[in-house]
């Protein structure tokens, strides 16, 4: 029987690198110099602290979602009364409206008491 052939993948396999010894004496040396080091400059940092400009504390203002309903809270939605015929009732015609139409082509209306300049405007 023929021996079996290993098949080439595309995928290359990495040489490793020969690991080197480092003296057993080195290594506390390194760590004497460490600790050294840190006693000398110090490990611990003063912590930073914040620096407020105002005498009060506010709260901060968070983020506020709109509201999504699940259902309507009213069964029917409300009819506004006010509509475009409820507001202007019927035009003017005393003689100082008429007046106002002949000389300066104004139209005088009676207007809903509940009914601001803008809807009538509208």
């Amino acid at each position: 029987p023929a021996a079996p052939v290993a098949k080439e993948t595309g995928v290359k396999t990495e040489k490793k690198k020969p690991v080197v010894a480092k003296s057993k004496a080195s290594k506390p040396a390194e760590k004497a110099l460490k600790a050294a080091k840190a006693v000398k400059k110090g490990i611990q940092k003063k912590p930073t602290r914040k620096i407020r400009t105002k005498i009060h504390f506010y709260r901060p203002k968070t983020l506020k979602l709109a509201r999504k309903p699940k259902y309507p809270r009213r069964s029917v939605p409300k009819t506004n009364k006010l509509d475009q015929y409820q507001i202007l009732k019927y035009p003017l015609t005393t003689e100082s409206a008429m007046k106002k139409i002949e000389d300066n082509n104004t139209l005088v209306f009676i207007v809903d008491t509940r009914a601001s300049k803008s809807k009538i405007t509208e």
